[in-house]
């Protein structure tokens, strides 16, 4: 960040502080993008505490639910199929914590790609296999998955096809408006999935008196975007504006969408956390049913087992932040995750435990030591000071369970107990 957005940056921050005026603003943005932006930037720890931010089910991988999961995993199984695959969700657990890389490893054909028109090239070159694309995401990346069944059917690649398990965002947020625990003041809105749908789609906020803003990616972009929501909700404005006009029209973009009606239509969606949502997932038309990976194969959704413990459902709603989750940093870590909020680079929890600043660590009697450094960001006071040792002892202020909070993002050697003993000792266990 230059010098210019930098001062530009502090100006909004001072503005969105004068407009608040201690009021106090729970806002929610639905853009896995945004979740990582607000924490790499550094934005959230510099928001004052009376701004609640929650992240919202704007991960693609993470709203899959795990029906879904089921249903990917058992295509993976017909020695027919070659499954190819956006890489995030080749590692999500899905029953048994079973993956589509372990699936791989016992024998099935899983390939990752970096988009569909590449798992139309890998049809096209293995002419015996049906390779089957997954298709997960929002309005974004539902247009290019239409434009490659279109593709294949001129190209007549009857190899391929396609499982589509996209999502729709403005049926979750009415849906996540109608939850009674949800208590939302304002929706900081994607800025990709706008690009395609522009701002009429979202209109039906002002029924449930709450605003909306369109927001960029950059620092600029999200505290100008924070500004905007909180001056519509001081002035009692339920508007729906727009805080990333370089990129983001009004009208969005009419061809995409067109493209995506003549491939698409509308269904009821099932997402993790959320259930089943009136017409907010996409199913392939008739017209191009031999490329539907449900229609050749007879394939419906079966109950499943949710994974133990796990708590992305709750995550995604904004019942709960993160480290709320028991599992949260122990059991279920990025490089071993149990929830696919952990493990999608756009995940919250992946967020958290990264950028987020805190580590909860509990035990009982517990405290941690690390060597001094100047400037250490602590919190609490120090139980004692010993030279070149920085003790920091539990406590329940921020939860009623004991935790202690460390900063993994700063002190990247600090993790768990379990990786770094000498780290941690156990007084009086």
């Amino acid at each position: 960040m230059d010098s210019q957005s930098y001062e530009t940056c502090h100006v909004l921050l001072d503005r969105l502080l004068q407009i608040l005026d201690g009021r106090s603003l729970r806002f929610m943005e639905v853009c896995g993008t945004h979740t990582v932006a607000l924490f790499q930037s550094g934005l959230r720890s510099l928001l004052p505490k009376s701004i609640t931010h929650l992240s919202g089910p704007g991960c693609p991988v993470c709203v899959t639910h795990d029906s879904e999961l089921a249903l990917c995993l058992t295509l993976a199984q017909e020695k027919t199929v070659h499954i190819a695959s956006f890489g995030d969700l080749l590692r999500v657990p899905g029953p048994n914590r079973e993956t589509l890389r372990h699936a791989r490893a016992k024998g099935a054909k899983v390939s990752l790609v970096y988009s569909p028109l590449d798992a139309l090239k890998l049809a096209q070159e293995n002419p015996s296999e049906l390779v089957c694309f997954l298709g997960i995401g929002f309005e974004t990346t539902a247009p290019t998955v239409a434009a490659t069944i279109v593709t294949a059917k001129e190209r007549r690649v009857d190899n391929f096809c396609v499982l589509s398990l996209h999502k729709l965002v403005p049926p979750v947020l009415k849906a996540l408006l109608e939850d009674p625990d949800s208590a939302l003041d304002a929706f900081l809105l994607p800025g990709h999935v706008s690009t395609v749908l522009g701002l009429a789609p979202y209109a039906f906020l002002s029924r449930y008196r709450v605003p909306g803003v369109v927001a960029g990616f950059e620092p600029i972009d999200l505290l100008l975007a924070l500004c905007m929501l909180a001056q519509m909700h001081r002035d009692g404005l339920f508007l729906v504006r727009n805080a990333y006009e370089r990129a983001v029209r009004a009208e969005g973009n009419p061809k995409a969408r067109e493209l995506m009606d003549r491939v698409f239509t509308r269904t009821n969606g099932l997402w993790r956390g959320l259930g089943e949502i009136a017409e907010s997932g996409l199913a392939i038309r008739e017209e191009y049913a031999r490329f539907d990976a449900r229609a050749r194969f007879g394939l419906t959704l079966q109950a499943v087992k949710p994974l133990a413990g796990c708590r992305c459902g709750d995550v995604l709603r904004g019942r709960i932040a993160p480290p709320d989750c028991p599992l949260f940093g122990t059991a279920c870590t990025p490089k071993d995750p149990v929830g696919p909020c952990m493990v999608s680079t756009e995940g919250s929890c992946a967020a958290w435990f990264k950028y987020g600043g805190v580590l909860w660590v509990r035990g009982t009697n517990t405290f941690c030591s690390m060597p001094a450094v100047a400037g250490w960001p602590h919190t609490g006071s120090f139980s004692r000071s010993l030279p070149n040792i920085f003790p920091i002892p539990f406590s329940t202020a921020w939860t009623t369970r004991p935790f202690c909070r460390l900063y993994p993002a700063q002190w990247p050697w600090v993790r768990t107990a379990t990786q770094w003993p000498h780290f941690f000792s156990q007084a009086g266990a």
